[in-house]
């Protein structure tokens, strides 16, 4: 025998909350006017935290009733279309706002629309409809069985066994790979996730790349499993890699790779977990556990942790990491394929590899930071982090005569250069960064900090040995400067970043190597490049032509002379050119 609670909410209480509550609804249509029926509205809080979805009706409308006074998100996504997102959203005590949501292939936009504390008699009908059709907003009279109140998966249980069904794919090539960034001259990186069976989430990612130098393609796998239980959702990761060595390392002739030198092969198995201590304060902790075979067997374990309390217009964090670089921290939540994103950041951090007197050797790092973050006005944002590193084995990118230090240098697996163990060090530093928008489509940044840098203390080397190289290499503190540029053109949808970073020229290393900030300028001029291209008719994908140019002015490139006369050159920031074509859906 079942049994039933009945739940109600007397008129009284009902005129209450909706004088302490704001409302937040719309209509999403076409470029032509025309009302698009099921697609996915996610509201999202100042945490950047999912708390509602809602699905467009017939009428193409949406609503969330019965919302706290605060600021929030909103994200709007439909197959065929391009999504569109709107953050800094005000939801005022009694006030009904009202979004004009328009979807295009080239460019999507919302409009916020104010709506004053207008009478119920004045609203339009399809005002009334949204919060009609809105969970929230209306009263809770329905007889519940025990149990169903389990959790936020039971409402699937009549739904398909997949569904939130997400995936994006890359394909791209340059004239050089990237350590940073785990590319290769030729490959194709994919990211799916998808919801199955409630509230269980499954994400696997994956790449597959060519080096020039290399007659075995590079191959990487990363899947997830992650389950929603209350406010928790925990993640078990297990990751794979397997990468070869240019061809020409350990021959003489250079034209075949010596089949006794080992690939480089990782496994690795992570847990990540977000705990909401209060309604300002959130918790991201997890470690990952490493296993580095080449030549040698290396293990070794890298925790972190970022806590992020939100003030009532910013946001303060607290972040370690150690052991591996997080960049994925940085991924803003607000992004469409930020979970995407994401996984495919943590797939191409692939351990930095090092040999110092022919033994083997992985660079790691120990971390911590503070940052703030606070809106000044509604279109400037000031941001301030400090930080403190410690970094054992920093590979250092080194290109020319290199082969007096056979055993200490290893050829890089993504680019021409070679890799150099330059030992430990430690740094600390602080940057202040200023973000001014110009209208919604456009926005400036400038940055300021004293970081901690590799430099050489010379720029001539009196014995040619790896203990005299390191011995040159010394830790120091150099002022940065960044300019970034970003926007997205109205008519076209073509969204660019530029940013110039000026540093000081004997610098050897970038800036902050285990930084958590969405935003790591590099040293130089760099330029990105997204084109959106129109759905093709039968695909459901969104479409996107990208170009990538890295340090186009080839800055940062020290010489070292050799005393031979012979010149060896520290690489700060590769220069590189990639293109692609990306597709999500």
């Amino acid at each position: 025998m079942c049994l039933a609670s009945l739940i109600s909410l007397t008129p009284a209480a009902a005129v209450t909350s909706a004088r302490l509550s704001g409302n937040l609804g719309g209509v999403v249509t076409d470029v032509a006017g025309k009302p698009q029926m099921g697609a996915a509205v996610m509201l999202f809080n100042r945490q950047s935290r999912p708390i509602q979805r809602a699905l467009t009706d017939d009428r193409g409308s949406f609503g969330f009733g019965a919302l706290p006074p605060d600021s929030y998100s909103v994200r709007v996504s439909l197959a065929r279309y391009l999504p569109a997102f709107r953050d800094h959203i005000d939801v005022r005590p009694g006030v009904n706002s009202f979004l004009d949501v328009s979807l295009s292939s080239l460019f999507s936009s919302i409009q916020l629309v104010p709506m004053s504390n207008m009478p119920a008699a004045l609203m339009s009908d399809d005002w009334k409809w949204a919060l009609r059709t809105s969970s929230s907003s209306r009263p809770i009279t329905r007889i519940l069985p025990v149990g169903s109140l389990g959790g936020p998966g039971t409402q699937h249980s009549a739904a398909a066994l997949f569904h939130e069904t997400r995936g994006l794919v890359n394909i791209s090539g340059g004239d050089s790979g990237s350590a940073a960034t785990g590319e290769t001259d030729l490959g194709t990186t994919f990211a799916l996730a998808t919801s199955f069976a409630g509230n269980n989430r499954l994400q696997i990612a994956g790449n597959m790349g060519y080096q020039r130098s290399a007659s075995v393609p590079s191959a990487a796998l990363r899947a997830s499993f992650s389950r929603e239980i209350g406010e928790a959702s925990p993640e078990v990761t297990l990751i794979m890699r397997q990468l070869y060595l240019p061809g020409h390392w350990g021959t003489d002739s250079g034209s075949d790779r010596d089949s006794s030198v080992p690939p480089l092969r990782t496994l690795a198995m992570a847990f990540s977990d977000k705990a909401h201590l209060s309604d300002s304060l959130s918790l991201e902790y997890g470690f990952e556990a490493d296993s580095v075979s080449f030549i040698d067997h290396i293990h070794y374990f890298s925790p972190y942790a970022r806590l992020q309390y939100a003030l009532p217009k910013g946001n303060f964090y607290v972040s370690y990491t150690s052991g591996n670089a997080r960049p994925e921290l940085g991924v803003r939540a607000d992004d469409e394929n930020a979970e995407l994103v994401r996984d495919m950041r943590t797939l191409a951090m692939v351990p930095r590899v090092t040999l110092q007197q022919g033994r083997v050797k992985v660079q790691r790092g120990e971390s911590y930071e503070i940052g703030l973050s606070e809106p000044l006005g509604k279109s400037r944002e000031l941001r301030l982090s400090a930080y403190r590193e410690s970094v054992s084995n920093a590979a250092l990118n080194i290109a020319g005569a290199t082969g007096e230090f056979m055993g200490d240098v290893l050829p890089d697996f993504f680019s021409s250069a070679a890799l150099f163990n330059a030992g430990d060090y430690h740094s600390m530093g602080y940057t202040v960064a200023l973000t001014q928008e110009l209208g919604q489509n456009f926005a400036i940044s400038g940055m300021y900090g004293s970081v901690g840098v590799l430099t050489a203390k010379s720029t001539t080397l009196v014995e040619a040995t790896a203990d005299d190289l390191r011995r040159l290499i010394d830790a120091q503190r150099r002022g940065a400067l960044t300019v970034q540029g970003s926007g997205t053109m109205k008519g076209s949808g073509t969204h660019f970043v530029a940013s110039y970073q000026w540093l000081d020229s004997r610098a050897a290393t970038p800036a902050q190597l285990y930084s958590t900030e969405s935003v790591r300028p590099e040293p130089g001029m760099d330029l990105l490049i997204r084109q959106p291209m129109p759905s093709l008719p039968g695909l459901p994908a969104h479409w996107q032509l990208t170009a990538e140019v890295r340090n186009l002015l080839a800055q940062g490139y020290l010489p070292i002379a050799l005393p031979d006369g012979r010149r060896l050159v520290l690489v700060n920031n590769p220069r590189s050119l990639r293109g692609g074509l990306s597709f999500s859906f």
